[in-house]
């Protein structure tokens, strides 16, 4: 999770292998609770239950373009849909520069070796930190 001023402020714990990033969500935060009660949530379209399991006034995800069908023939967002996810697309960006200056420390994007327990966890919460504090200075 990170600010709009791409200083990360929350990091879960690492997953091994290919973990979807709507399970991930679900294990840090088991839905139920009020988690995001009292912030502004912007998810991409991988977090396409978020609405429904979390509850919350404030999750926005971007509309998603309707599947062809008998029924649907036109296959396209209105105007307005587009508009709103452009908006949302000019915010969440200032994430994906934020998870871009913690991937600049290459230890992260490498495969990682070292076998301690937690240590993994340990890497990216300094990379976490090293990025914040290049921020502010």
């Amino acid at each position: 999770m990170s600010t709009l001023d791409k200083a990360i402020f929350f990091l879960g714990g690492t997953f091994s292998g290919h973990t979807h990033d709507y399970t991930m969500l679900k294990e840090e935060f088991p839905p139920g609770k009020a988690w995001f009660q009292f912030m502004k949530v912007l998810a991409d379209l991988g977090y396409q239950g978020i609405v429904s399991d979390y509850s919350g006034e404030n999750i926005r995800i971007p509309h998603k373009k309707p599947r062809k069908s008998k029924k649907n023939p036109i296959i396209s967002l209105s105007d307005k849909q587009k508009e709103e996810n452009q908006v949302l697309s000019k915010i969440r960006i200032l994430v994906e520069n934020a998870i871009c200056g913690l991937k600049r420390y290459n230890i992260l994007v490498h495969r990682f070796r070292n076998h301690r327990n937690n240590f993994d966890d340990d890497v990216v919460g300094i990379a976490a930190g090293l990025w914040n504090f290049n921020l502010r200075y």
